[in-house]
């Protein structure tokens, strides 16, 4: 989310003045533990439904869920063409390591796995595997050179800094894996914060929504 949700930001300053944004990126799990404990987050972007359906479940959530896009999968590599063999660009023997996001807390991670479990080729490459704590350090591991692929966010693919990387990928189908379907929430921490409850507004219009289809988030069916 991090290349789309700094280019939403951004507008927002522009167009709303008063109530800094300040964006904290990690995986969601690692950040639904944080707000469980106390974390004083305003508002939570998960990239799935089910860490935000815990919170409120929890009673750590004003309102309701709000959808903002649905996530793909791609490979990316600098070092093969994942469009030629796609999915089987993985067992290439120029291919010695593969980055994914961690998939105990990563939902793009669990979506990684699955693909990989759908296509008979988790055995296959599982020694393999290097392990990010989010999906944006799966993408600077394949990007760095510390693995020759990696299954990453198209988010991120399609991104100017990943567009500079001179790397190839490959849409993995979405048949593949559970649909990445996200969702943010306005947590209780922000109840009488209106620069927050500005911005969870801001996040549901038709701006926001054009950006976030440029960065490849797809509307849910």
């Amino acid at each position: 989310l991090k290349f789309a949700l700094d280019s939403i930001v951004s507008r927002y300053h522009v167009t709303h003045k008063g109530g800094k944004i300040e964006v904290t990126y990690g995986s969601s799990g690692k950040l639904f533990e944080q707000i469980s404990h106390g974390a004083p987050y305003d508002i939570f972007f998960s990239a799935d439904t089910e860490y935000p359906r815990k919170l409120k479940t929890n009673g750590l959530v004003i309102g309701e869920l709000h959808s903002y896009g649905v996530g793909r999968i791609v490979i990316w590599s600098k070092t093969i063409d994942p469009k030629k063999a796609q999915v089987n660009s993985l067992v290439d023997p120029a291919v010695r390591k593969i980055s994914i996001a961690n998939p105990a807390h990563a939902p793009y991670g669990k979506r990684a796995e699955e693909a990989l479990q759908y296509y008979g080729l988790y055995q296959k490459v599982l020694q393999r595997l290097v392990y990010g704590e989010n999906i944006s350090q799966a993408a600077q591991f394949v990007t760095t050179g510390a693995a020759d692929a990696g299954i990453i966010a198209l988010s991120l693919a399609i991104s100017p800094a990943m567009q500079r990387e001179n790397g190839s990928y490959y849409i993995i189908p979405a048949e593949a894996h559970t649909p990445l379907n996200q969702a943010f929430v306005l947590l209780a921490h922000a109840r009488g914060n209106g620069a927050a409850i500005t911005f969870k507004d801001f996040m549901l219009s038709d701006e926001s929504k054009r950006i976030l289809r440029h960065f490849g988030f797809t509307e849910k069916k």
